[in-house]
C-alpha cells in the first residue's frame, strides 16, 4: 500500500489518514485504489490499529500467534522498532506528547518484563516472514478473522458545519 503516485507531500502527519492510497499486488497483478468517504463537510479516512491494513481492511501479512494474542507489525522496520523497545532494559518517555505514541499504546502483555523473552521470538519470527512472499509462506494468523470492531473512523472537517 503506498500513497497514490502524482500527489503532493502532506502538511501534517494526520493528513496520511485521508490521503488516497494504492494497493498493488506484485504477485498477481491486482491493483485497488481507496480514497476518503465524504461525509457533509467533512472527510472519513482510515483507522489505525490492528491486525489489518487501515485503508483497504486486508489482513497483514506480519502476522504470528503469541502469548495467547495475536502479534503484528506493518513492515519491517516497525518490528525493529517494537523489538528495540520490548528489548529495552529500561524504557524511558520521550517528546512532548507521549500518549501520542506507539508504544505508549501497546497492549500490557507486550510490556510485561516476563512476557518479553515470547514476545521478543514472535518478533524475531515476523521478521523472518517478512522475508518471504509466497502466499503459502503466510501465517495462520494472517487472515481475515472478522473480530476487528470498527466503531469509529478518522474525521477531517472541510470547513462549514457538519451534517451526518
Amino acid at each position: 500500500m503506498i500513497p497514490r503516485p502524482g500527489l503532493p507531500d502532506p502538511r501534517y502527519f494526520s493528513e496520511l489518514l485521508f490521503q488516497p492510497r494504492r494497493l498493488a499486488c506484485e504477485g498477481c497483478g491486482a491493483v485497488a485504489d481507496w480514497k476518503p468517504e465524504v461525509r457533509g463537510a467533512g472527510l472519513v479516512g482510515a483507522v489505525l490499529g490492528g491486525g489489518e491494513d487501515p485503508f483497504f481492511q486486508q489482513p497483514l501479512w506480519l502476522q504470528t500467534r503469541c502469548g495467547g494474542h495475536i502479534l503484528w507489525a506493518f513492515n519491517e522496520e516497525h518490528v525493529d522498532e517494537l523489538s528495540a523497545y520490548v528489548g529495552a532494559q529500561l524504557r524511558e518517555r520521550g517528546g512532548v506528547r507521549p500518549t501520542m505514541s506507539m508504544f505508549a499504546r501497546l497492549p500490557a502483555w507486550m510490556k510485561r518484563a516476563d512476557n518479553r523473552s515470547e514476545v521478543l521470538a514472535g518478533l524475531e519470527t515476523l521478521r523472518e516472514l517478512a522475508k518471504r512472499m509466497k502466499p503459502a509462506d503466510r501465517s495462520d494468523a494472517a487472515h481475515g478473522r472478522g473480530d476487528r470492531p470498527r466503531a469509529h473512523r478518522s474525521m477531517y472537517f472541510r470547513g462549514g458545519a457538519y451534517e451526518p
